[in-house]
């Protein structure tokens, strides 16, 4: 399968020389915090973002498309990735392992181009000791009871996960000061434009209006 991302709208006309690397972004939070509507809303709003589809062995959900929500791999397949070295990230949460690719990234930042991911704390983790200078972002939920709200409301998780997913989001809350930045999602639209102004920080864009 090839190594791939999201760089859908992005004009490859760079020059060979002078090219300065891209930013990473790195947003984390708990299952259920809304970090994938989130980063779907920021999606939308930056043409020239790259994304970074992460490899997954967890079951396909209905409206998942495979290279555009993630690539849906088998457990050997991903096993043998990690002793290639083929996983620039990689941990397993809730029985089922995910990881980002690393030539993608290498070669995505090398060309100029600014990546989104959306990744764990394992994950974020495992980046900032290979990407000193990503910006780790932090998404935190208004409270544990909302998040709770969440999780039965998606209507995809068995009490038993659901469980198992709020002791995991305790633990990732815990860590939450190990990122740059944290953007309370109490408000979607309210988050999502604290999100566009600390990207738009970093990328130089001004906004008006």
């Amino acid at each position: 399968m090839a190594e791939s991302g999201s760089r859908s709208h992005i004009k490859q006309e760079r020059a060979s020389t002078g090219q300065s690397a891209g930013h990473l972004f790195i947003v984390s939070a708990p299952s259920g915090a809304g970090k994938t509507t989130l980063c779907a809303a920021i999606r939308r709003q930056y043409g020239n973002l790259a994304y970074s589809v992460s490899y997954t062995t967890r079951s396909q959900r209905d409206g998942e498309q495979s290279g555009r929500d993630y690539y849906f791999i088998s457990t050997d397949e991903f096993e043998q990735g990690i002793s290639q070295g083929r996983w620039a990230e990689w941990a397993k949460v809730h029985g089922n392992f995910y990881g980002s690719s690393a030539r993608w990234i290498d070669s995505t930042l090398k060309d100029g181009v600014s990546i989104l991911m959306d990744i764990d704390m394992q994950g974020a983790r495992q980046m900032v000791q290979r990407f000193p200078q990503a910006v780790t972002i932090f998404i935190l939920p208004p409270s544990m009871e909302v998040l709770e709200s969440r999780l039965r409301a998606r209507g995809t998780d068995s009490p038993e996960s659901i469980e198992l997913r709020m002791n995991n989001a305790e633990a990732e809350m815990a860590q939450k000061d190990f990122c740059r930045h944290i953007v309370v999602n109490d408000d979607l639209e309210a988050a999502t434009q604290c999100l566009s102004a600390l990207l738009d920080r970093y990328l130089n864009v001004e906004r008006h209006g």
